[in-house]
């Protein structure tokens, strides 16, 4: 099958941005493809929709479809690197996941969305009140604590020069002497 036969997602939320799609280009053309993509039963593309994009402008046109039905996880193996010893085998590494701090949210998309799934598990409140997807309620990751026995649970971890440096930032935050514990989890 030909990368081209595959169908993109065309509600992807994922806009992409110029620096991340050339990222993606790069590192196809310097290293190769490093890891699949996923395709639905009828080809369309689930993730992977920027690398799916990008492959044809790196050289990649081929694909190889593995059959799965979600139980087994599906390992990509580089007969041609090996990790210990291999520069672009490390290299690919950081490529493989530099670019997804490149990419951008298209709010209207993730309005749509909200109204079918559940964001919470992707993005908290103050996220979604960033892009204006106001209307889901979440309860995620960066939300506030919630009340009761968990209250001791979360904390702030500032990393100081010395413990005179730690006593006085922890004295301007909180307007109190530094109550020095251990918390065992």
């Amino acid at each position: 099958m030909k990368i081209s036969d595959l169908q993109p997602d065309s509600r992807n939320p994922n806009k992409g941005t110029k620096r991340g799609g050339a990222l993606v280009e790069k590192s196809l053309r310097d290293y190769g493809a490093g890891r699949s993509i996923l395709i639905d039963s009828k080809g369309r593309i689930i993730a992977g929709n920027k690398t799916a994009a990008n492959a044809a402008a790196a050289g990649l046109e081929d694909v190889v479809i593995v059959q799965s039905d979600g139980t087994k996880i599906i390992a990509v193996q580089r007969v041609d690197l090996d990790l210990e010893t291999d520069p672009k085998a490390k290299a690919l590494a950081i490529a493989d996941n530099r670019s997804s701090d490149f990419l951008e949210w298209d709010a209207d998309i993730l309005r749509d969305l909200s109204g079918e799934i559940d964001l919470q598990p992707f993005f908290d409140a103050s996220e979604l009140q960033e892009l204006g997807v106001t209307e889901a309620t979440t309860t995620g990751i960066g939300d506030a604590p919630p009340k009761g026995r968990y209250k001791e649970q979360y904390g702030v971890i500032v990393i100081c020069k010395d413990e005179a440096d730690q006593r006085s930032v922890y004295e301007k935050l909180t307007g109190q002497d530094l109550e020095c514990r251990v918390v065992v989890t």
